[in-house]
């Protein structure tokens, strides 16, 4: 007998009790994140430009930025240790989707900077509320179909909506004259079918755990696990390791709101090509996600060593060159492709399953306390010039190099041995 991740012990449902296989509920839940981020990743798309519309600075949209992230990320280790004791893994997912796609659509209609902003930051805590929940219950399904993969290919599908969702604003601008109050608002069209597609694979799907054989614990002697008491207590020390420095390289990576402001300020791309901008950013971040999960499956964790270098790169966004702007997105989405899927895969890992969904949280924590220092303090470097926001990352990821490459190197012998 199994408690059910929205009640009490029931027997657990066979993985194709009701015709879904694991990889089939991989894809089921890639096609709600394809349908989720159409609106959010739309939303993101032109919320700096659109924000500019209501009087903002480069540094508050820098700022907003980073305290949309923080809000996205941080909170979710508060909702990951509710999740982990309440084991309602879809109520909390259900939750967090409601949140996010009906705020997104109200952002249009607000009229305002100050309701703009808290409508924002509503989509943002949905993704918190969210996220954890959902990364644990793909974890499960991952186990038969290589973690990497997994991820990957949930990526892959998740930015495909992140495509769509900014095609569909642009030709929306294009069409209406930068009519930003109808752009938002085609979006509650994906994000009410999201609602129903959620509801009806947690009908198919009411236990996913079903999917995985669970391991037995870690034995509270193990010199590997964390020993302090409270919220952190039965954490790999390895898993420490790796989320600082996962933060320290989010310090050097630009929210795309602040490179949105400066294509537009200076006149490089007009409204309706930003949300092409990041198509084409979303694009290449879902196709990295699906190459690096591969190839983590096939090398390991020391593939994420290309990161910060990629990162760096990415600074060529804030040039006034075109063609290095769009080449600079570009590579902003390779970073965040492994950022947001084989990242994911290294603490499948690290942790055990009835521990993800803390250890998902404390990632997200440090990622979201890293994207508001780099919002604020690249919003601020980019008012001052944006020559001193191109050397700030470049800085940035240089550091985030020497201390990633210790830690997978020490990581990288023992990562298997925990799952």
């Amino acid at each position: 007998m199994n408690a059910t991740p929205d009640g009490p012990a029931t027997a657990a449902a066979g993985p194709t009790s009701r015709g879904l296989t694991p990889w089939h509920f991989v894809l089921l839940f890639g096609m709600v994140s394809l349908l989720a981020d159409m609106v959010y990743e739309g939303a993101r798309s032109i919320i700096g430009p659109y924000l500019a519309t209501l009087g903002a600075s480069a540094a508050l949209v820098g700022l907003v930025a980073g305290a949309g992230e923080f809000i996205g990320y941080a909170l979710r280790v508060v909702s990951g240790y509710a999740i982990a004791r309440t084991q309602h893994y879809w109520a909390w997912t259900i939750t967090g989707y409601a949140l996010t796609v009906l705020s997104v659509p109200l952002i249009g209609v607000s009229g305002s900077l100050v309701p703009a902003l808290l409508l924002y930051g509503t989509e943002r805590l949905g993704k918190a509320v969210r996220s954890p929940a959902k990364d644990t219950l793909l974890s499960h399904a991952s186990t038969n179909t290589g973690r990497g993969s997994a991820f990957g290919v949930h990526q892959a599908l998740d930015q495909t909506g992140a495509i769509a969702g900014p095609l569909l604003l642009a030709a929306v601008l294009s069409a209406h004259a930068g009519d930003y109050r109808l752009a938002f608002g085609v979006l509650i069209i994906p994000g009410v079918l999201v609602l129903i597609l959620l509801f009806w694979l947690r009908f198919r799907v009411p236990d996913p755990r079903s999917y995985e054989e669970l391991p037995a614990p870690l034995p509270s002697h193990d010199a590997e696990t964390t020993r302090r008491g409270g919220i952190a207590r039965g954490l790999p020390v390895r898993f420490w390791q790796y989320v600082v420095t996962i933060g320290v390289l989010s310090c050097g990576v630009a929210a795309f709101p602040l490179l949105a402001y400066h294509a537009q300020r200076t006149g490089l791309l007009t409204d309706a090509q930003v949300p092409v901008l990041f198509a084409v950013a979303m694009a290449v971040d879902g196709a990295a996600g699906l190459v690096m999960g591969r190839v983590y499956d096939k090398r390991g964790p020391l593939t994420l060593l290309a990161v910060p270098v990629a990162a760096a790169c990415s600074a060529v966004a804030f040039t006034d060159n075109p063609a290095l702007v769009w080449i600079g997105v570009a590579v902003w989405g390779i970073v965040n492709g492994v950022l947001d899927s084989t990242v994911k895969a290294v603490v499948t890992e690290l942790v055990p399953p009835d521990t993800r969904a803390i250890a998902f949280g404390w990632l997200a924590l440090l990622r979201g306390l890293a994207l508001l220092i780099a919002g604020a303090l690249l919003g601020a470097a980019y008012d001052v010039s944006p020559t001193i926001a191109i050397g700030v990352i470049i800085a940035a990821n240089a550091v985030s190099l020497v201390g990633l490459a210790s830690v997978l190197r020490r990581l990288h012998p023992a990562v298997r041995n925990v799952s």
